[in-house]
């Protein structure tokens, strides 16, 4: 009996931390879950990714991954300061111009006719709920500081993986943005947290929007979703398209490789600029993940310009030498001739631009 009382007082304790600890989100409503079974690419429970993906790993794969993980790597995280270019809420000029900064991973600020989005702000410390229980960001702050930032027009997601969606940075930005741009089902965790349902826009693939003259696009991505143990694929993961009336950005967000990239740059290519992850990579999880050589074909796939690697230079979250993705990039532009700019993080650059920032930071 008193192992009977000790197990249901854990397994109850558990739950009720899943439920309730805001930062693991919101659960789908019925409702939610009722209106997603109408379309193509929800089966009965979750999500689905538009290419046939798994990602279950074999016993080989899985007791490899042990082993490699037991190993370590001496390189997986910088032995030195990361180099950081510190902005100012001034410095946000609500350029005409394309201006994109990029604040590490895959947070990134874009300035465009006016208009200035964030694009996945994850600012926090660490890309988990518990903080004390996973790897820390490299550096020991962001170049930007949220308390400060003024008004943004808008916020956009493309999923809601912890690296990406962040509890704590939405409690800081929440109150200074006017409307947040995210896939179905993801909208759930943001009114949990306190955002208003009125300024949130939900989207399925190819589904269109309009911001104040830019036009955002929802488009696919070959991924998965889910913040608890009990939730994967219940919220809809994606990339976006972003067309203003003098360029184009395509933003990747995490993604393997596949089709969906050659059919985004035939329905909107060429892009300006996109923004592709390049890292986090392993050949064990090689259908969620574009490992480097990939990352710049698919720039090409889409019809890019000027590519920009992001999901990189934040956190370690694979197992190769952290500044091993954007090493091979920077080799697979040179073989297929690939305008490629690496700013610092916190570095402005302006789209288009006569010299692109070329200091090997990383070194």
């Amino acid at each position: 009996m008193t192992i009977f009382i000790i197990c249901a007082a854990v397994i109850f304790g558990i739950v009720s931390f899943l439920a309730y600890y805001p930062s693991f989100g919101a659960k789908m409503s019925k409702e939610d879950i009722q209106l997603f079974r109408q379309l193509p690419n929800f089966n009965r429970k979750s999500f689905i990714n538009q290419t046939p993906t798994s990602m279950g790993m074999g016993m080989a794969d899985v007791l490899s991954l042990l082993r490699d993980y037991v190993k370590g790597n001496p390189n997986s995280k910088p032995i030195a300061p990361i180099p950081m270019q510190h902005m100012n809420f001034g410095s946000i000029q609500r350029h005409k111009q394309t201006w994109v900064t990029w604040f590490g991973h895959s947070a990134l600020m874009l300035e465009m006719e006016g208009k200035t989005l964030l694009l996945d702000p994850m600012l926090g410390p660490t890309p988990s709920p518990i903080p004390f229980m996973s790897n820390q960001r490299y550096s020991k702050d962001v170049p930007i500081d949220l308390n400060q930032l003024p008004i943004i027009d808008a916020v956009i997601f493309s999923h809601d993986h912890y690296d990406h969606l962040d509890y704590r940075s939405i409690q800081k930005l929440k109150d200074k943005v006017k409307r947040f741009f995210v896939p179905l089902g993801l909208g759930s965790h943001l009114v949990r947290w306190g955002v208003a349902q009125e300024n949130i826009t939900e989207h399925n693939w190819w589904e269109e929007s309009e911001l104040d003259g830019l036009q955002l696009i929802c488009t696919p991505a070959r991924h998965f979703s889910g913040r608890s143990l009990f939730d994967r694929n219940a919220t809809l993961w994606c990339s976006w398209v972003i067309i203003g009336q003098q360029d184009r950005v395509y933003f990747s967000g995490d993604s393997g490789y596949a089709t969906h990239f050659k059919e985004i740059g035939e329905r909107y290519g060429p892009f300006d600029l996109t923004l592709m992850e390049c890292g986090q990579y392993d050949e064990r999880w090689a259908s969620i993940h574009m490992m480097p050589e990939e990352t710049v074909q698919a720039h090409l796939d889409v019809k890019g310009k000027i590519l920009l690697p992001i999901h990189w230079g934040a956190f370690t979250l694979a197992l190769h030498d952290w500044n091993d993705p954007i090493e091979r990039v920077i080799k697979a532009t040179k073989e297929k001739h690939v305008e490629i700019v690496v700013p610092k993080i916190g570095e402005s650059v302006q789209i288009p631009s006569a010299q692109y920032p070329n200091a090997l930071w990383w070194k």
